[in-house]
C-alpha cells in the first residue's frame, strides 16, 4: 500500500499518481469509508483528471464490497458533491486534486450532509484500517448506479440568491480548463448573462496555466480577457471549482476580503445580527463591516475545519477565508466558489455602478498579500519578530494561529505562521496606506531571513 502516512494529510488523501494513490489504495479507502461512517448508500463525483474516473470506479468497488450502495454523480465540482451529499442525506466523496499540478490525484471525503472528514474525524480510522487490513463483510455486495446531479445543484445555488431582477452582465469566466467548465455554463442558463468562456475545455494537464487562481500569474489570461471585451466582471474557478477569484472591470483583481465583506452584508440583509466567521488573516475591514451592518463577527483560526466548526458553534451564516473558501450555513456549512460568485453577480446587478465603485467601501486597507519565507528554524524566527516588537507602546500580541501582532492606534497588524507541511513561515500584513504597510512587511521580513 506505500506509505499511507504521506498521503493522508489534515483534510483529505493526497499524493502522486500511480506512485502514492493508486487504484488499491482508492478500493481500501472505499471499505474502509464505509465501515467507519456505517453508510448504507454513498455518493462520488470526480474531476476531470484522466485518473480520476478509474479512482473512483475503484473505490465504489470497495465500497460496494462493504454492503453499501454507490450512487455514482460523475463529472463535478468538489461544491457540487457537497451539494449531493447535503440534499441525498448520505456520506460523499469527492476524486481530485483541486490546483494542484496534472501528477496528483486526490479524495476528499465527508459524512451524511457535507460534515467534513479530517483528520480527527475519522480519516486516521480510515488510514489504520486500510494498514491492518479491512475486514471482509459477509452480506450481500451493494449495487452501482448513475445520476444527474448538476441540474439540481444550479437550480439549489438559484434558490439561494435572488438573481430575478439583475441587469444584463457581460462575465468572463476562467475555469483553467477545470471543473468550473463544466459546470458554470449550467448555473449561468436561463440568466441574463453574456458569458466569455476562457479554457472551459476539460484537459487535467492544465494545458494553458496552472488552476490555481491564488497564484496572480494564473489570473493574468483573465485580466487581459476582461479589458479587451469590456466585461462587467471577471471569475476565476481552481480545479475542482470550490474557489473563486474576481476581476473588477478595470482587469483589477479584488482581494477576497472585500468579496468575504459583500458577501456577509447581504446574509445580514438576509438575517439580521446573526454571526459571520473570518479567519485571522483576513482584512480588519471584514470585521468593521459586519459589526457596522448589526452583525457579530467571529474570530478564527485558518483552515476549513476551524471555519465550520466555529460556524456551526456559533450558528453563524457565512464564513470567508483569504484564500477564496466562502462557506453558507444554508449550503450544509460547507464552501462553495459558485455560491460567492452568484452573490456578487446579483450585487453588481441590482444596481448600475461597476464593480469597482461597489466594491470601493469594501476596500479599505493595504494588504502585503502572503509571503512564504524558508527558514530552517520556524519557531526560532517567529521568536525573534515576538521579541522585536513585544513592549513597544501600543502593540498587542495574541497566539491564535502563528504570532498575530498589531497596533489599533498606528493602524497596521501582521501575522506570521508556520506551514504545516513545509519549513515556511508565512507573513500577512495589513496597514491604512502602503508605506506603513511596507515598513512593517520588510522589517519583519528582515529579522525572518537572517535565520
Amino acid at each position: 500500500m506505500g506509505d499511507l502516512a504521506k498521503i493522508f494529510k489534515a483534510y483529505d488523501i493526497r499524493g502522486v499518481v500511480p506512485d502514492e494513490l493508486d487504484p488499491a489504495v482508492a478500493e481500501a479507502a472505499g471499505a474502509a469509508f464505509v465501515r467507519v461512517t456505517g453508510a448504507d448508500a454513498i455518493v462520488t463525483a470526480h474531476d476531470m483528471r484522466e485518473s480520476s474516473g478509474p479512482l473512483a470506479a475503484a473505490f465504489a468497488r470497495g465500497a460496494t464490497s462493504q454492503g453499501a450502495d454507490v450512487i455514482e454523480a460523475g463529472l463535478g465540482s468538489t461544491d457540487m458533491l457537497y451539494y449531493a451529499s447535503g440534499d441525498l442525506g448520505i456520506p460523499g466523496a469527492m476524486f481530485t486534486a483541486s490546483h494542484n499540478p496534472a501528477k496528483y490525484n486526490g479524495i476528499k471525503l465527508c459524512r451524511a450532509g457535507a460534515k467534513p472528514v479530517g483528520r480527527d474525524t475519522g480519516l486516521t480510522e480510515i488510514r489504520e484500517m486500510i494498514e491492518n487490513g479491512v475486514p471482509a463483510y459477509e452480506g450481500e455486495p451493494g449495487t452501482v448506479s448513475q445520476r444527474d446531479v448538476l441540474h439540481g445543484y444550479a437550480e439549489h445555488l438559484k434558490t439561494l440568491v435572488d438573481l430575478s431582477s439583475i441587469r444584463p452582465l457581460k462575465v468572463v469566466a476562467d475555469a483553467g480548463n477545470g471543473m468550473g467548465g463544466h459546470t458554470v455554463p449550467v448555473v449561468f442558463e436561463g440568466l441574463p448573462i453574456e458569458l466569455v468562456p476562457l479554457y472551459f475545455e476539460l484537459d487535467g494537464t492544465f494545458p494553458n496555466h496552472e488552476a490555481n487562481p491564488i497564484e496572480p500569474e494564473n489570473l493574468r489570461d483573465l485580466q487581459a480577457k476582461v479589458r479587451e471585451t469590456g466585461a462587467d466582471i471577471g471569475l476565476a474557478f481552481d480545479g475542482d471549482a470550490d474557489r473563486c477569484f474576481v476581476v473588477d472591470e478595470r482587469g483589477e483583481i479584488v482581494a477576497p476580503s472585500a468579496i468575504t465583506a459583500l458577501v456577509a452584508v447581504r446574509e445580514l440583509a438576509k438575517h439580521p445580527g446573526a454571526p459571520i466567521v473570518h479567519n485571522l488573516i483576513t482584512s480588519k475591514a471584514v470585521p468593521e463591516i459586519v459589526t457596522e451592518n448589526g452583525g457579530s463577527p467571529v474570530r478564527t483560526r485558518v483552515g476549513h475545519s476551524f471555519i465550520k466548526q466555529t460556524m456551526a458553534e456559533s450558528g453563524a451564516v457565512f464564513g470567508g477565508e483569504h484564500s477564496a473558501h466562502f462557506y453558507f450555513r444554508d449550503f450544509w456549512f460547507a464552501d462553495s466558489g459558485m455560491l460567492a460568485a452568484l452573490h456578487v453577480l446579483a450585487a453588481l446587478g441590482e444596481q448600475d455602478g461597476p464593480l469597482s465603485a461597489l466594491l470601493g467601501e469594501y476596500t479599505r486597507y493595504v494588504a502585503s498579500g502572503e509571503i512564504n519565507s524558508e527558514v530552517a528554524d520556524q519557531d526560532a524566527a517567529a521568536g525573534e519578530v515576538r521579541e522585536a516588537f513585544e513592549g513597544r507602546p501600543g502593540v498587542t500580541i495574541d497566539e491564535l494561529d502563528g504570532l498575530t501582532v498589531g497596533d489599533e492606534s498606528a493602524g497596521w497588524w501582521f501575522n506570521l505562521r508556520p506551514s504545516n507541511t513545509e519549513p515556511l513561515l508565512r507573513l500577512n500584513a495589513e496597514a491604512g496606506d502602503e508605506a506603513t504597510m511596507a515598513a512593517i512587511r520588510d522589517e519583519v521580513l528582515a529579522i525572518v531571513r537572517e535565520k
